[in-house]
C-alpha cells in the first residue's frame, strides 16, 4: 500500500516444463524426443514478521510442484486409470476392494506435497539463509486445461465469468478452522502447555464464576451449550477475538501458511507451528466445461486487497477497467489489477487514507493477478 517501509508481499509467474525421469533402464525418450508437458503457473506470498519466507517460496515453490508432478508425466498422459502402485505377483488383498483415484486427484495431491516440501525447505534452511517470518500462499496452475488453485491463508482467489462470481478459495483463520485447531488440542493437550484451554466461550472466565453455568463449545459442536465452570476454563482460549482481530493462541491471526518455524506464543516455549498447517486447500475449475470470452478472468489478490473490497466490488471494477479496452488489447489484464490496487489502497486526505466511500483505506501490502480465461485463440 505504499504506507510501509519494506514490502512483505512477493509474487511469481512461471511457465514450467516437468520433464519424465528417465527410466531405469536408461532411455527414457521413447518417441525420441523429452516426454513431458507443461504448466503455467501464478502465485502470491502475503510475509509477515518479515519477508524471507515469503522471498524462498517465490523462488522455489514451483520446482517443488514441478518436482512432485515428473512422478505423473506417463500417467496423466494415459487415458486409462492410474495404477494403484506395484503388488507382488503373489499378493492377493485379504478384501477385494479397489478405490478409482482420478488423474485430478492426482495433480491435487503433488500440489499438496510440494507445499509440504517447500514448508520444510524454509526448515531446514530457516537458519543458514536468515528467514525470518512465515507466509500465506496462494498459487494457481493451469495444467491440462484446468485450473488447480491452492490456499495456504487469508488470501482470496475468485472467477469472473460472464459477470458471475465463482469463489476459488477460502480464508483460512483461527474463526474459520477453530474446529481443527480444537481437535489437534485435544489429542495433543501438551502443545498447549498449561496456558490454554481449547474449548471456546463467548467471553473471558472471571476466577469468580467458577462453579456457574457458562456458554462454551468443543472441536465437536457448531452450536452452544452450558456447562460448569471448571478451574481449567480459566485459562486462555486456544482462539480468542472476533473477525481480523481474531488470534490463536493470543499470536496469529491466519493458521495456514509456510515458515513460522520459531514462532513461540509470547514469553514462552509454546511452539505455534503444530497449530499452523503447510497443507493448501485446492480447487479445481475445468477450463473445458465452458466457452470463455476475453472479459471472463481470475482474480488472484492477497489480503490487503479483501481487508476493504468485497468479491462484488471487484468483480464491478473488472468489468468497468475490460470495457475502456479493446477485447484484444493484452494490456487491459494489467489495467484492472493496477486499478484494483490502487481503489484498495484509497487516497491520501487529511484523515489519512480513504476509499471512494470514505472508509479506510488497506493498511496492508496488496498484491493482485488478474488473468485471463479466454479470448483471441484463448492466450494459449
Amino acid at each position: 500500500a505504499g504506507k510501509s517501509q519494506h514490502n512483505e508481499d512477493q509474487a511469481c509467474c512461471e511457465v514450467v516444463f516437468v520433464e519424465q525421469r528417465p527410466s531405469p533402464r536408461g532411455s527414457g525418450e521413447l518417441d525420441g524426443g523429452r516426454k513431458g508437458f507443461y504448466f503455467h503457473y501464478w502465485a502470491l506470498f502475503d510475509g509477515h514478521a518479515g519477508s524471507g519466507a515469503a522471498v524462498m517460496a517465490s523462488e522455489r515453490l514451483h520446482l517443488h510442484i514441478c518436482e512432485q508432478l515428473r512422478e505423473l508425466v506417463g500417467i496423466l498422459q494415459d487415458p486409462s486409470p492410474p495404477p494403484h502402485g506395484e503388488l507382488p505377483n503373489d499378493a492377493l488383498p485379504r478384501f477385494h476392494l479397489e478405490k478409482a483415484v482420478s488423474h485430478e486427484s492426482l495433480v491435487i495431491g503433488a500440489i499438496e506435497n510440494a507445499f509440504k516440501h517447500m514448508d520444510d525447505q524454509i526448515e531446514q534452511e530457516r537458519a543458514t539463509q536468515h528467514l525470518a517470518g512465515g507466509c500465506c500462499a496462494l498459487a494457481a496452475i493451469y495444467l491440462m486445461g484446468k485450473f488447480y488453485v491452492a490456499n495456504a491463508g487469508d488470501s482470496r482467489a475468485i472467477i469472473i465469468r460472464n459477470g458471475e462470481i465463482i469463489p476459488m478459495s477460502r480464508e483460512f483463520t483461527p474463526e474459520t478452522e477453530r474446529q481443527r485447531l480444537q481437535f489437534l488440542a485435544l489429542l495433543r493437550p501438551e502443545l498447549l502447555g498449561k496456558e490454554f484451554t481449547p474449548l471456546e466461550f463467548p467471553r473471558r472466565i472471571q476466577p469468580k464464576e467458577l462453579g456457574k453455568k457458562m456458554l462454551y463449545r468443543d472441536q465437536s459442536m457448531n452450536g452452544w451449550a452450558y456447562k460448569k465452570i471448571e478451574e481449567d476454563d480459566l485459562k486462555f482460549p486456544l482462539i480468542f477475538g472476533e473477525g481480523k482481530k481474531a488470534r490463536m493462541m493470543a499470536t496469529i491471526g491466519v493458521t495456514r501458511g509456510l515458515g513460522d518455524h520459531d514462532l513461540k506464543v509470547f514469553s514462552s516455549n509454546i511452539r505455534i507451528k503444530p497449530f499452523l498447517s503447510c497443507f493448501p486447500e485446492v480447487r479445481v475449475y475445468d477450463l473445458t466445461q465452458y466457452e470463455h470470452c476475453p472479459d471472463d478472468v481470475l482474480v488472484l489478490g492477497t489480503d490487503g486487497l479483501w481487508d476493504v473490497t468485497n468479491d462484488k466490488e471487484v468483480a464491478a471494477v473488472v468489468m468497468e477497467v475490460l470495457t475502456s479496452y479493446e477485447p484484444n488489447d493484452p494490456c487491459r489484464y494489467t489495467m484492472v489489477a493496477q486499478e484494483l490496487v490502487l481503489r484498495s489502497r484509497g487516497v491520501l486526505k487529511e484523515r489519512g487514507w480513504r476509499l471512494p466511500n470514505d472508509k479506510l483505506g488497506s493498511g496492508d501490502d496488496i498484491s493482485v493477478f488478474v488473468i485471463p480465461l479466454g479470448g483471441p485463440g484463448n492466450y494459449t
